[in-house]
């Protein structure tokens, strides 16, 4: 039997940078672009098994196998993972292992993971497409840069390159692979029931596992990385969309100490109160799609982020005022976007309609049409007030770029944006998280039958098509099991044959 668990990736359209501050919260959009970590018995892969032997293969990647031996301390108590000797490294695979593995005995006792770890483990890891930049890929096929192109190249395409040299688009990779991976383990070693991540769940027991899964990812992923994050992107990989306020930085400082640290489960626990961090559900509207850029250019983000809080530090009245006024605007964008969901379950048929019409004229037209249609003015205005709201946030990101001297929406994405969004069925847009070269991402009316033939994103991907190196993703909103959750290994296109390849 096959342990497979998959977490989404990751869309900030609101709250770039605020989101490192508790005193903020921010919008972000789980996408139907997921990573897989496949947990199996090596026997039933090789036929043979070695006691305590983990291997992990990441077969999109060249050189991307890792072997890791597990020892016990004399008391039989304490657990330490060593790397073996191989063409490459994975610090994030490694501290997963290591660390999962310590929480496990905590939680069961290291006789059980003895028990476990007899046979060894065979694990596989694979991310959707989306992933890593496909214009390659295309090009050496001679497609557009299209979907339904796209669609066209197998699941989990070889990158043919080393993982330190792939170029990837932002949705969070390293996020949902800590996610997958240290859930995937989790599950296995029993510590967290299976079926409590399966989308039929009761609340209850799926959600402390979801936080035990998302309070490990979050130390896994900060202990690799070298810092304590804002955290959204593990919290998306957890949770699915939401509306996100991050945790203290405080409650795993002590874990970032020690290279090993010897009790993670008083600090891990779901009922560890010190873990604050704060999510609301949230989803788009219906009829609605988010469409995402691959740039193929790419940002330093760190350096963003460095030189964004440099300038906050330094100016603290300006940045304050400035941070309050795209704070309002970010919930204001919440709130409008959760008003128009609510519209569409007050009266579907007025929605739909309303849907339908933005889909065919530009959102300058969209309230020129109220005195023909007055029966639609609830939800006209609410989409009205979408598109505003997107544009002020941008205007304001602008500004805070210009401020602090960096290229928060450079000026390619800036024509980029305004040319998409001036076209029909286009409801906003801007530059996901902290902005920069990675990507864009557009708000598209998308309803079923809309009173044109061209649909909004056809016009966009005509649009992109004429671009020099800008791609559509195929990711939309992840809705049904949005965050983490219980794979099968047959249900998911291509991947028992990438895994058993």
């Amino acid at each position: 039997m096959a342990t497979v668990i998959s977490s989404p990736g990751k869309v900030l359209i609101a709250g770039g940078y605020l989101v490192l501050d508790p005193a903020y919260s921010g919008v972000v959009v789980s996408t139907s672009s997921r990573f897989y970590t496949v947990v199996r018995d090596p026997a039933s892969v090789t036929g043979t098994h070695t006691p305590n032997h983990i291997e992990v293969r990441s077969p999109q990647f060249l050189d991307a196998t890792w072997t890791y031996s597990v020892n016990y301390d004399a008391s039989g108590s304490k657990v330490s993972v060593e790397t073996a000797e191989g063409p490459s490294k994975n610090k994030f695979v490694h501290l997963a292992i290591q660390n999962t593995l310590a929480l496990v005995v905590e939680i069961k006792g290291a006789t059980a993971l003895k028990e476990r770890l007899s046979r060894g483990l065979h694990i596989v890891i694979v991310g959707d497409n989306d992933f890593y930049s496909q214009q390659d890929q295309l090009q050496a096929r001679n497609l557009p840069p299209t979907l339904s192109s796209l669609a066209q190249l197998p699941p989990f395409s070889p990158t043919n390159v080393r993982l330190s040299d792939v170029a990837k688009t932002g949705l969070g990779s390293s996020a949902a692979l800590i996610t997958s991976f240290c859930t995937a383990l989790l599950v296995h070693f029993s510590v967290i029931p299976p079926s409590v991540l399966a989308t039929s769940s009761p609340s209850g027991a799926s959600t402390e596992a979801k936080r035990l899964a998302h309070n490990l990812a979050q130390f896994v992923h900060c202990l690799a990385q070298g810092k304590v994050g804002s955290g959204f992107d593990v919290s998306a990989a957890v949770f699915g969309s939401h509306l996100y306020r991050r945790f203290s930085p405080e409650v795993i400082q002590p874990l970032m100490q020690d290279e090993k640290p010897p009790h993670l489960l008083a600090v891990l626990s779901p009922q560890n109160p010190t873990w604050d961090y704060a999510i609301q559900p949230f989803k788009l509207p219906p009829y609605t799609r988010i469409l995402l850029a691959d740039i193929h250019a790419g940002s330093n983000t760190p350096h963003l982020v460095s030189k964004v809080l440099s300038w906050r530090k330094e100016k603290k009245e300006e940045a304050l005022a400035l941070w309050t006024k795209l704070d309002q605007l970010n919930t204001s964008l919440a709130k409008c976007l959760t008003r128009l969901s609510e519209l569409h379950e007050r009266d579907q048929g007025i929605y739909l309609q309303a849907i339908k019409w933005i889909a065919s004229i530009q959102s300058v037209q969209w309230l020129a049409i109220l005195n023909a249609q007055p029966e639609l003015s609830d939800c006209l205005e609410a989409f009205n007030e979408a598109h505003v709201l997107t544009e002020a946030i941008r205007a304001k990101m602008r500004e805070m770029g210009s401020l602090s001297g960096v290229d928060i929406e450079p000026p390619q994405q800036t024509k980029l944006l305004d040319d998409s969004i001036s076209l029909a069925g286009v409801i906003g847009g801007g530059v996901p998280g902290a902005g920069g070269y990675d990507a864009v991402w557009l708000l598209l009316s998308d309803p079923p039958e809309p009173v044109h033939d061209i649909r909004p994103l056809v016009r966009v991907e005509r649009l992109w098509g004429a671009q020099k190196s800008v791609t559509p993703l195929l990711a939309e909103e992840s809705v049904a099991g949005s965050g983490i959750r219980l794979e099968e290994l047959g249900s998911v296109k291509g991947l028992e044959a990438v895994v058993s390849a």
